[in-house]
């Protein structure tokens, strides 16, 4: 394949297999993650409804998945992959290793973001009557909403990341197109095109969560 062909035909479809595996699952895990981060807040020790056991099961969940390298997380969990999407191979069948492995990285960065809130606010909304979902959504989230930007923005750099591993075991990709054709056919130009293009996507990404970050602070 001439580095003509790559660029005309085989770029653009890894290029949109890799955005693909990139928005999806952040969006997913990013849900996912919030609920998480909301439930280990409102539970700690001096949180809106402490509950001790939650949190300690809660947070243990998430360290074990926050444990797992993403390539033995891909291959430990094919039967639930193939339970949840009926295949183990290819960009759809990756969307969920990566969700699974974000979700929990995502979930710790919300956490963070959500305990900056000054607590002054958050006993003066009390001390006005809010109830605790008011609290949360009114006070918490809303104040640490250009935190959560920057994390999201960050989790999906590493998203990004986890799809050129994925692509390592058939997900496509551009991460796949890098392995096949610019390692195993040593072909220079196709690998550093790849590896540009993907600088490229990570500046991108960081360029428009720093824009809102600066626009929502």
């Amino acid at each position: 394949m001439s580095f003509s062909d790559y660029i005309q035909n085989l770029f653009p479809q890894a290029f949109v297999q890799t955005m693909y595996m990139t928005i999806v699952p952040t969006i997913i895990a990013t849900i996912l993650g919030f609920i998480m981060a909301v439930i280990l807040v409102i539970t700690k020790k001096d949180g809106l409804k402490p509950n001790r056991k939650i949190n300690s099961i809660l947070s243990l969940i998430v360290n074990i998945f926050r444990s797992f390298p993403f390539m033995i997380l891909i291959v430990a969990i094919i039967p639930f992959t193939r339970l949840v999407v009926g295949t183990s191979i290819g960009e759809t069948a990756a969307l969920v290793p990566i969700t699974i492995g974000a979700a929990p990285f995502i979930a710790r960065l919300l956490e963070n973001s959500l305990n900056e809130v000054d607590p002054g606010l958050i006993e003066a909304a009390k001390s006005f009557g809010a109830t605790n979902s008011q609290i949360i959504f009114k006070v918490m989230v809303k104040e640490s909403v250009p935190s959560m930007i920057q994390a999201i923005c960050l989790s999906m750099i590493s998203i990004l990341g986890y799809t050129a591993m994925a692509g390592a075991v058939g997900a496509g990709g551009l991460g796949n197109v890098a392995l096949m054709y610019g390692y195993q056919q040593f072909d220079v130009n196709v690998m550093l095109f790849t590896v540009i293009a993907l600088i490229i996507i990570v500046q991108l990404i960081q360029f428009i969560g720093d824009t809102l970050y600066k626009k929502l602070r």
